[in-house]
């Protein structure tokens, strides 16, 4: 373990600690230093602190750091299904299974590691295992993603997403029926306060979350919904749906019993039934209104057949058609 201390000058004074120490310790990004704070390894004159606590002058900052090897991550020759691409950016439909960039120890056979082998230039961020990665989805969500090649396009792109200005609509198969036609969820979503792996709908430490959803169709024991994001929280739909009881189907880590685990199965799925449907934003270069479809995995697809969807061809011709 190395330990690293610092004393607060006037500069730092009223300053956020995250803040403050990304600063000081260029070899870490934010998230991590808010890992490290979680986890209790930055003391304030001994004592433990929140991630936004604000540190004044004279404050003894001490740092418990691991010391590891920071693996390069290399390009790999993975195959990708690029759905559009010019000289500014790309969009991909992830497959399911895929991690976004390299995490918890994982430095291969990500989408970076891909982009990487695909792409001459990618924005460069301050985290070198997230080149040209504006945005994520969880490893097991399928669908559409876009990506940067330059840091101009990268901060535009950026923008529009903090704005909400960018469409993010997701097919999701949920548990249960839901009666109502739809609705929106507006619930703060902050890491659970007995388990740090989850996320969750608390008030302590979280942030706004909002989620708008539709039912597109009922079955006995299922809902197909589209939703729609106003906010991009860590497993924000996966965790408001659980909120509501009705946890997406495939999900196992938010609020799925041994029984739906089973129906799951029975469904022919391969992994959660939450996709990326449709992904709609401003070029930040032609400033030209773009918008895309991706058709989701086939076990998906087979998973509402045998449920006897009616709406969801429909649903792809219609998106088909607004491109």
């Amino acid at each position: 373990m190395n330990e690293k201390q610092f004393v607060v000058d006037e500069e730092g004074q009223g300053k956020r600690i995250d803040l403050y120490l990304t600063g000081l310790l260029e070899d870490l990004t934010r998230s991590q230093l808010q890992r490290l704070i979680a986890e209790n390894k930055v003391l304030v004159n001994g004592q433990v602190v929140k991630a936004n606590y604000k540190v004044k002058t004279g404050d003894v900052i001490t740092c418990k750091l691991s010391v590891h090897k920071v693996m390069p991550v290399l390009p790999e020759k993975i195959a990708l299904q690029i759905i559009y691409e010019d000289e500014d950016l790309l969009v991909i439909n992830k497959p399911r299974g895929m991690l976004v960039y390299p995490a918890s120890g994982k430095y291969s056979g990500t989408l970076v590691n891909a982009l990487l082998d695909h792409c001459s230039e990618l924005s460069g961020t301050k985290d070198t295992v997230r080149p040209g990665i504006v945005h994520r989805l969880d490893k097991d969500t399928s669908g559409l993603l876009v990506a940067a090649k330059n840091n101009d396009v990268h901060k535009e792109l950026a923008r529009q997403f903090k704005a909400a200005l960018v469409r993010r609509e997701y097919l999701a198969l949920v548990h249960g029926l839901m009666s109502e036609p739809g609705g929106v969820i507006d619930a703060p979503i902050g890491r659970n306060l007995r388990n740090r792996q989850k996320m969750a709908v608390v008030l302590k430490n979280s942030k706004q979350a909002v989620t708008k959803y539709q039912v597109l169709e009922r079955f006995p024991d299922y809902t197909l919904l589209r939703c729609r994001l106003q906010t991009g929280r860590t497993h924000q739909i996966r965790v408001h749906l659980a909120y509501l009881q009705h946890p997406v189907v495939g999900d196992f880590k938010y609020g799925t019993s041994t029984s739906q685990q089973e129906q799951s199965r029975k469904l022919g799925l391969q992994g959660q039934a939450l996709h990326s449907l449709a992904l709609g934003f401003r070029h930040p270069c032609s400033q030209e209104w773009l918008e895309f479809t991706a058709v989701p995995p086939q076990d998906f697809l087979n998973a509402l057949q045998v449920l006897g969807s009616e709406s969801i061809n429909k649903l792809l011709a219609e998106e088909k058609g607004r491109r």
